[in-house]
């Protein structure tokens, strides 16, 4: 016989007591500072401000601590605190042709104007365990250049000059805000954007593989991936005019891919974008894959039944808090549920079995 499992406030309060005693670990091992985590796991700390939407490498550092470095724990935590937070206006769109770039590179331009800036990256490394970390060795100094300051055009405008990529135009309408009102379908493009920097990248990078395996119309190069500081400018209304209230890191990727035309467009390149806080430049390349494979229907092209094509299922399932919430939502009790249906396949056994018994005895 099925007994339901009884608890209670006073074992919550030993789990939670265990939990902390978990995330600090061995007393005789110094503890990890939100410091060290915000300053050394950078990386980690840009993925839980792009997809928490909270610029705050602090916050996002301590979330990261708490959570025991389970990244989508630490981003339902920023969620969570981000929900309390005023919002005492809004910015001025952030000017990433003025990018004050720390790493540049084109795919598609060997001899960029403005040269090709590798900045930190995992890309020429031999992915050979080091020891030295281990031992805690000396990391050698490098010989790093100061930001590329100054007017930063984006190398797929000279494929524009001759008319050979598409000219984004923008839209008047200001785009809805998708942490403020539901999500609707349609979507439109810029709310697919929203959706997507805020998506999960292990989710939104299968979505651009499919792409690239042929599972969408997708054959892209990157034209440009950029990361470094913008301004962050706000119009004061009691001045007149827009100061400067801080910087942020971004990561801009721009993708030409191939397009042979349609019934409304003339053969010509197209547009992939991703634009993500911090150096994410994974997530700002698939966001920029997955971006393109959504214009489908905007470009004049025909539906492949791609998953990467649909929008409602892409948009439905990018966020990982509403994904976890519902996955781990099924460890919480269920008892009185599961009774019901346990009443229920016993009644069909019993009425099964009956009903076998009469055939034989007929």
């Amino acid at each position: 016989m099925y007994v339901a499992v009884k608890g209670g406030e006073r074992a919550i309060e030993n789990a939670h007591d265990w939990l902390a005693e978990e995330r600090r670990g061995p007393a005789d091992i110094p503890e990890l500072s939100v410091d060290q985590i915000k300053s050394q796991m950078t990386l980690a700390v840009n993925r839980v401000m792009a997809e928490g939407s909270l610029y705050d490498p602090d916050l996002a550092a301590l979330a990261i601590k708490q959570a025991r470095g389970d990244l989508i724990e630490a981003i339902f935590l920023i969620r969570a605190y981000r929900t309390t937070l005023p919002r005492i206006g809004h910015s001025r769109p952030v000017e990433t042709d003025k990018m004050a770039c720390d790493r540049r590179i084109s795919a598609t331009f060997k001899d960029a104007p403005g040269g090709q800036v590798l900045g930190p990256t995992f890309d020429y490394t031999h992915r050979l365990l080091d020891f030295k970390l281990a031992a805690d060795g000396e990391v050698p100094e490098a010989a790093t250049a100061a930001p590329l300051q100054g007017d930063m055009p984006r190398i797929t405008e000279f494929l524009n000059r001759d008319g050979l990529i598409q000219t984004e135009t923008p839209s008047d309408e200001p785009p809805r805000d998708m942490t403020r009102q539901p999500m609707e379908y349609p979507a439109g493009r810029p709310l697919r954007l929203q959706a997507l920097t805020r998506g999960d990248e292990g989710f939104v990078l299968g979505m651009a593989y499919s792409t690239q395996r042929g599972y969408g119309r997708n054959h892209p190069f990157v034209g440009e991936l950029r990361i470094g500081k913008v301004s962050v400018e706000m119009d004061i209304p009691e001045l007149g005019f827009a100061v400067e209230i801080g910087e942020i890191t971004l990561t801009e990727c721009e993708t030409v891919n191939q397009f042979h035309g349609s019934k409304t467009q003339p053969p010509q390149f197209t547009r992939g974008y991703g634009l993500v806080f911090g150096q994410t430049e994974r997530k700002a390349i698939s966001m920029a894959l997955v971006d393109r494979a959504l214009r489908w229907e905007e470009l004049g092209e025909d539906n492949l039944g791609a998953p990467a094509q649909d929008e409602e299922f892409v948009l439905s399932h990018a966020d990982n808090i509403q994904a976890t919430g519902f996955l781990e939502h099924i460890k919480l009790p269920h008892y009185v549920d599961f009774q019901s249906e346990l009443e229920l396949v016993r009644k069909i056994r019993s009425e099964a079995q009956a009903n076998t018994l009469k055939e034989a005895a007929e």
